[in-house]
C-alpha cells in the first residue's frame, strides 16, 4: 500500500511551471503523478490532503558538515525539518575518510570545532567505502561524499608546509581514485586550512585530472574570500580548465571590506569561463556572516607541523610577535588576507566548559570586559580550548549575496556547523530562508526557479540517477511546504529553531517529518558514484546496503 499526496501544487524541480496534481508514493518510489495517481488512489493506504501546499523534490544541501552528526544524533532535525533529503559531505578538504591511525587523532582535534569529537572508539572506519557503509546502517537523509584533499595530503605528506614531490602527488592521485571507486562523487579542498593550503596549482590540477577521469567534480574552498578573492576564484577556474574537471565553487561569496559590491566581477569571470566550455556550478548560503574555527585565522606557517607545533609557537615570544603582526598588520592568509577585525569575530562554540561565558560574544567584547588586548584574548582562548573554538565572522555584503544567488548555475548549500552553543543559524534555516525571505518576500526569483536551484540543478551536478525531480519512477524524496508561510525561524540569538511551514518530508518514501513532527524513520542511504559516473544508492566491491 502507498501514500497519496492529494491536491497539491507540484513544483517539479525542472524550473517548469507549477501545476495541480496528486502524487502517489509506493515503497521508496514515486509511482504516479497527475491523473494516473488519482486513478490509482484506491491503492493508497494513506491519503494526505495537501491542497494549498507545494509538493517539491527534497532539497539538496550541496555543502554540509553533517559528517558525524548524521551518526551521533540520528534524528538530524536541523536538516530534515528544512526539507533537506540529500547532503554532500566531506567538505573543505577535511573529513574522516580515508584516514589511518596516525592522521585520525590529529584530524579529530583539527576539526572538532566543525563536528565535535565523539571519541576514538567511535571511528570504526578508515576508508571511504567503510564510512559509506557506516552511513548505510541508518541515517535520516541521503548523503554523498567528497574525497577531502587536505586529509589525503596529510596521509601522504604529513602536516608540514612544503610542496609535494612528484611521487607524492601520484600517491595522492591514487588515493583520490580509490575513494571515488569506493563511491565518492568528487574532491573537496580547503585552501585556507592546513594542510590543504600548502598545495600549489599543479598539485590540485593533477588530482583534479584523476577526478575528471571518473566523471566527478572538484569543490574547492579556495584561497581567499577576502583580499585577492577574485584572483583565488580565477585560480580555481584555471585548475578546472587545465585538468578537464568539472568545478563546483563552494560557498561562492565575496566577503570582507575589499569585496563590497564586487559580485558583478565574479559573475563576469565565471560567465567567461562557461562560455569557453568550463563546466562550473556554485553554491551559496543566504546569510551575511561566515563561520569557521578560531584557529583557522592563524597564518599558515604557524600551523605547519600540526596543532602541537602551533601550540608551541603560540607560547614562543618571537613567534607570537610574528603571528600578531600577520593578524593585525599584514593580514593572515588564514584570515583571507585581511587584518583581523576583533569586533567581527564572535565565539559560537567551545569545547572547554570553563569558556562557556565567551559564547555569543566577540573577541573585542571579551577583551574589553577585562581591559585585555584582543590578540592576547584570542591566543588565550585558543590555548585553553585546545583549538576547538568555533566562530562567526560578521563580514558579508547583502548586495553580493543577492547577486550571486541569482546566477543560473547557482545551487543551495548551508555550510552549516551543527556543534557549539550558538552555531550559525544557516544550519537550521538555509532552505526555508531561500523560499520565504528571498523568493516570497523579496521576489528575487519565481518559486519554480527557486525550487530548481535547490533541487534539480543540484541533482544534475551530483549526477543523481533517480532523484531531484517529481517524476514517476524516481525516488520518493519529497517535501511539502506552505508557500505562504514557509520561513526560517532560526536566529543568531536562538539558532536551533525548526523552520515553519514545512509539514511533511519524505525520504525514500518514508515520512521523516509528519504533520510537522519528526518521526523515528531512518530511511536515508549513502549515495555512491557508480562505474558509469552516475550517483545512486548501491554497493561497492566490499559490501554496502542496497
Amino acid at each position: 500500500m502507498g501514500t497519496l499526496l492529494r491536491g497539491g501544487t507540484v513544483v517539479d524541480g525542472t524550473g517548469g511551471p507549477r501545476y495541480t496534481a496528486d502524487v502517489l508514493v509506493e515503497g521508496d518510489r514515486i509511482a504516479a503523478v497527475g491523473p494516473d495517481a488519482a486513478g490509482r488512489a484506491g491503492r493508497a493506504g494513506r491519503v494526505v490532503d495537501v491542497d494549498g501546499m507545494v509538493v517539491a523534490p527534497g532539497f539538496v544541501d550541496m555543502h554540509a558538515h553533517s559528517d558525524l552528526r548524521l551518526l551521533t544524533e540520528p534524528a538530524h532535525l536541523a536538516k530534515v525539518s528544512q526539507g533537506v533529503t540529500t547532503e554532500v559531505l566531506g567538505q573543505d578538504g577535511l573529513s574522516y575518510a580515508p584516514v589511518d591511525d596516525d592522521v585520525l587523532p590529529v584530524l579529530r582535534r583539527a576539526i572538532a570545532g566543525w563536528n565535535g569529537d565523539p571519541g576514538a572508539d567511535f571511528f570504526t572506519w578508515r576508508t571511504v567505502a567503510e564510512y559509506l557503509d557506516r552511513l548505510d546502517e541508518g541515517i535520516a537523509g541521503n548523503a554523498a561524499y567528497l574525497v577531502p584533499h587536505g586529509t589525503v595530503r596529510a596521509l601522504v605528506c604529513g602536516w608540514d608546509d612544503r610542496p609535494a614531490t612528484r611521487a607524492e602527488i601520484a600517491r595522492m592521485a591514487d588515493a583520490v581514485r580509490t575513494g571515488m571507486d569506493q563511491g565518492a562523487v568528487g574532491l573537496s579542498a580547503g585552501l585556507t586550512y592546513t594542510p590543504g593550503m600548502y598545495a600549489d596549482g599543479a598539485e590540485l590540477a593533477a588530482l583534479c585530472a584523476a577526478v575528471g577521469e571518473r566523471g566527478g567534480f572538484f569543490s574547492p574552498h579556495h584561497r581567499s574570500y577576502g583580499a585577492g578573492a577574485l584572483e583565488a576564484y580565477a585560480e580555481m577556474v584555471d585548475v578546472a580548465e587545465r585538468s578537464g574537471c568539472a568545478l563546483h565553487l563552494a560557498h561562492a561569496t565575496l566577503n570582507f571590506g575589499p569585496n563590497k559590491g564586487r559580485a558583478g566581477e565574479l559573475i563576469t569571470l565565471l560567465d567567461a569561463a562557461v562560455a569557453r566550455g568550463v563546466d562550473i556550478t556554485l553554491d551559496t548560503y543566504p546569510y551575511l556572516p561566515g563561520a569557521t574555527t578560531l584557529s583557522a585565522i592563524l597564518p599558515s606557517w604557524c600551523q605547519s607541523g600540526g596543532l602541537d607545533a602551533a601550540r608551541e609557537r603560540l607560547r614562543d615570544p618571537a613567534a607570537l610577535a610574528r603571528i600578531r603582526e600577520d593578524l593585525e598588520v599584514h593580514g593572515s592568509d588564514g584570515c583571507h588576507g585581511v587584518v583581523a577585525e576583533w569586533e567581527t569575530i564572535e565565539i559560537s562554540g567551545v569545547t572547554n566548559p570553563e569558556l562557556a561565558g565567551t559564547v555569543g560574544r566577540t573577541v573585542a567584547d571579551i577583551a574589553g570586559a577585562t581591559g585585555a588586548d584582543p590578540f592576547d584574548t584570542c591566543v588565550d582562548i585558543l590555548l585553553r580550548d585546545d583549538f576547538g573554538t568555533g566562530i562567526l565572522q560578521h563580514v558579508g555584503h547583502e548586495e553580493n549575496v543577492r547577486a550571486i544567488m541569482r546566477h543560473p548555475r547557482h545551487t543551495g548549500g548551508s555550510d552549516g556547523l551543527l556543534v557549539g552553543a550558538k552555531p550559525h543559524p544557516r544550519a537550521w534555516g538555509t532552505f526555508p530562508r531561500y523560499l520565504g525571505h528571498y523568493c516570497r518576500e523579496l521576489g528575487l526569483f519565481s518559486l519554480e526557479e527557486c525550487v530548481h536551484h535547490l533541487t534539480g540543478r543540484a541533482a544534475d551536478r551530483l549526477r543523481l540517477a533517480d532523484r531531484g525531480r517529481v517524476r514517476p519512477g524516481l525516488a520518493a524524496d519529497l517535501v511539502v511546504f506552505d508557500p505562504d508561510t514557509v520561513t526560517d525561524t532560526a536566529t543568531f540569538a536562538e539558532p536551533a529553531q525548526q523552520a515553519a511551514g514545512i509539514p511533511y518530508v519524505l525520504v525514500n518514501g518514508a515520512f521523516a517529518v509528519d504533520g510537522g513532527e519528526r518521526t523515528d524513520a531512518l530511511a536515508g542511504r549513502a549515495l555512491r558514484r557508480r562505474a558509469d559516473g552516475r550517483t545512486a544508492p548501491g554497493t561497492h566491491p566490499t559490501g554496502g546496503r542496497r
